[in-house]
């Protein structure tokens, strides 16, 4: 392969024929969306959506993709007119489309007033955001802005300058209030508790602390639905680059590894207008808390579980840690027993085949999805994959011993120091913070107390309740003294 074969417009009609590429034309699209984080899961779930939606003929929802931070998606696919592969992965082997759904790729930090002016463009009519968790600037345990961030103090003090996604979103809807153009819709696709409500307070809370007329006009102008959100994206290696390359006959310097699963619930509440993305297998309802906690709960909270017990037992990628003695008996004793008692009605939905499901994706070889790259920003993670579940158990006056371990874990992770006594490479907007509170301990019972008062993730109720100190307490000197494997398997069954 010759270094000047790039994938490109130009080059797609020399891909085989068993590859699919984009069904349009690429140069009549209109950009309709500005999308906050283009990263991984963006490009493998929403753009792949819109790329359906685009090829059967509605050109008007192009996507103009920024990133925050770096310049690295950016600087791969520029080069390659903003096209990438999906490559759909499972055991029966591998599937590759091109994706074409991209107008133009943004780094904030190098020019913000190009963001800003992609954001105030009156064709966009939704702009939507994959920044993690620790993107929406917002306390864990209350889902309040955090005005203290750093970010936040500087977006308030110069706001024509953004920084935070919430800055820009904000500094976006004043510029086009003040120019007479349409608000557009803000559409939250990060794993959050009523992830749009969670949305609308923080950029309602910013807008006020801005101008108390603005943050008037973004309360009651700025629709915010919420969504569920559902494909595991594991990080691209060098080695899926490679085998995705030669599969194209052309390089690709940042194809997406995916699973056949994708499930995407929205609420339907776009006053300027949206794609026809249920043409594309997305779900529009009114309400989408239920399909929310389910998934929050259940995968999420399971998946969390699994790479905390699964990188402290020694175990790479989350398939093989399913495979270890213990961890699947655990992970879905936990779901049937503490996780679906607290689930809500759901309608037309068999939670017996979704868990079976769950497992199944969880087993899947093709992924490798590391625990290590799931273990990242577990302070922001936890409360909404398993602390809600752990309030709700504690309510009910019923046990939670399996969740307990999961936050245990997360503990004895975040600590910073593996069962062999080397070093973790924690990564959490907290990873200082849980540092000193781990050195020097000369107990488990002190370690535990020390990271249950931090109640920017536990709140003040989860920090001050005996009884979860006491599951968490148990589980964690387990974990230190028989280590994660020994534990699970005596956990497993309860």
């Amino acid at each position: 392969m010759s270094a000047t074969a790039r994938l490109s417009n130009a080059r797609l009609r020399d891909l085989s024929s068993t590859v699919a590429r984009p069904g349009y034309d690429r140069s009549r699209m209109q950009t309709g969306i500005v999308h906050i984080g283009i990263g991984a899961f963006h490009r493998a779930h929403q753009a792949v959506y819109t790329d359906a939606v685009l090829a059967d003929g509605d050109l008007n929802w192009g996507i103009v993709g920024a990133s925050l931070r770096s310049g690295d998606t950016r600087d791969a696919l520029a080069p390659q007119d903003g096209l990438y592969t999906v490559a759909v992965r499972d055991g029966g082997g591998e599937r590759l489309s091109v994706i074409g759904s991209s107008t133009g790729l943004l780094v904030a930090p190098e020019n913000p007033q190009a963001l800003l002016a992609a954001m105030t463009d009156p064709q966009v009519k939704i702009v939507s955001l994959t920044v993690t968790e620790k993107g929406y600037c917002h306390l864990p345990a209350s889902g309040e802005l955090d005005e203290t961030h750093p970010d936040i103090r500087h977006d308030v003090a110069s706001p024509h300058l953004p920084r935070s996604a919430i800055g820009f979103i904000v500094e976006a809807i004043a510029r086009r209030r003040a120019a007479g153009v349409r608000p557009f819709t803000l559409l939250s696709c990060d794993n959050l508790p009523a992830n749009g409500r969670t949305l609308k307070r923080v950029v309602n809370r910013f807008a006020a602390l801005r101008d108390a007329d603005l943050g008037r006009f973004v309360a009651g102008e700025i629709a915010c639905p919420s969504t569920m959100v559902d494909r595991i994206v594991p990080a691209t290696t060098d080695t899926d680059r490679a085998a995705v390359s030669r599969a194209l006959g052309m390089e690709d310097a940042w194809p997406i590894m995916t699973e056949p699963f994708s499930q995407w619930v929205i609420e339907d509440d776009f006053p300027a207008g949206r794609p026809a993305w249920e043409t594309a297998g997305a779900t529009f309802v009114s309400d989408v808390d239920p399909y929310e906690f389910m998934k929050l709960r259940l995968l999420n909270g399971s998946h969390s579980t699994l790479a905390y017990l699964g990188y402290l037992a020694g175990h790479e990628t989350v398939s093989d840690t399913m495979t270890a003695p213990g961890f699947a008996t655990l992970v879905r004793s936990m779901m049937d027993e503490e996780v679906t008692p607290t689930l809500p009605r759901l309608p037309g939905i068999d939670l017996e085949a979704y868990k079976a499901d769950l497992l199944a994706r969880f087993r899947n070889p093709a992924l490798r999805h590391r625990t290590w790259q799931i273990a990242m920003d577990g302070s922001q993670k936890l409360p909404q994959r398993l602390l809600g579940t752990i309030r709700d158990r504690i309510a009910a006056g019923v046990p939670f011993t399996r969740l307990a371990l999961g936050v245990a874990a997360w503990i004895r992770y975040a600590a910073g120091t593996d069962e062999k006594g080397a070093r973790i490479d924690v990564r959490d907007p907290l990873a200082e913070t849980m540092r000193e509170r781990a050195r020097g301990y000369s107990s488990t019972a002190e370690l535990a107390a020390a990271f249950l008062k931090m109640e920017q993730v536990f709140g003040t109720d989860l920090s001050a309740n005996a009884s979860f100190a006491a599951a968490v307490e148990a589980a964690l000197t387990s974990l230190v003294r028989d280590g994660a494997a020994a534990t699970v398997a005596h956990t497993a069954g309860g």
